[in-house]
């Protein structure tokens, strides 16, 4: 009786795990593209205000700004004041790499 219930206990256990597992949000796969910044290119050179756009779009591709501030081509745009501002201003944390 008791090699039953552990039995039954332990498909109850799987079952619920699967379940669980299913339902599980799944991360999406961000793929790094500057030109998905295109909107943000008028606030960042010019400082005038980002577009919800841009913001949008920052918001985005915020896992990959690190990579561009390495990116010796892409540096002096992620890294200048405005780029700053344009981060500041669409509550994206500016990223510490």
């Amino acid at each position: 009786m008791k090699k039953f219930s552990y039995l039954a206990l332990l498909t109850v256990a799987v079952a619920v795990a699967a379940v669980l597992i299913s339902e599980a949000p799944v991360a999406e796969a961000v793929t790094c593209s500057p030109l998905e910044l295109s909107s943000c290119l008028s606030a960042i050179t010019g400082g005038t205000k980002p577009s919800n756009t841009c913001c949008s779009k920052l918001r985005e591709q915020k896992p990959c700004l690190c990579g561009y501030l390495k990116n010796p081509n892409l540096r002096q745009y992620v890294n200048s004041p405005n780029a700053r501002k344009v981060a500041s201003t669409c509550g994206v944390a500016y990223p510490k790499c």
